[in-house]
């Protein structure tokens, strides 16, 4: 039996399958730290690592490829000596600011 209010019954919509699928990306481990960080100037590797404390270099650079895959981070190789690999944020990446930044700001209080 549905739930019911003094209002009558009420249904409860179904999860819609895109807000699933960005809750799946964004509930792994770290990929909000990274997007945060991403956010607010990381560009490169190391910047990534200092910025997002307790991330190993072998998980910072599979979330950097799950955030590349999902199309929110652009990947690109610098023709430098030695190669420099710069990360930056897609439009579609820096659509999610607002949502990150309402999560900060909910944990002020």
């Amino acid at each position: 039996m549905p739930p019911t209010s003094r209002f009558g019954p009420r249904r409860c919509q179904p999860v819609p399958q895109e807000v699933r699928r960005t809750a799946d990306l964004l509930e792994r481990r770290w990929q909000l730290s990274i997007l945060y960080a991403a956010l607010t100037g990381a560009l490169r590797f190391n910047e990534f690592a200092e910025a997002v404390h307790g991330i190993s270099p072998r998980m910072l650079s599979e979330r950097l490829r799950d955030l590349e895959a999902a199309g929110l981070v652009q990947r690109t190789v610098l023709p430098t000596s030695p190669p420099t690999v710069e990360y930056r944020l897609t439009a579609r990446g820096r659509r999610l600011a607002p949502v990150v930044e309402a999560m900060r700001a909910y944990a002020e209080g």
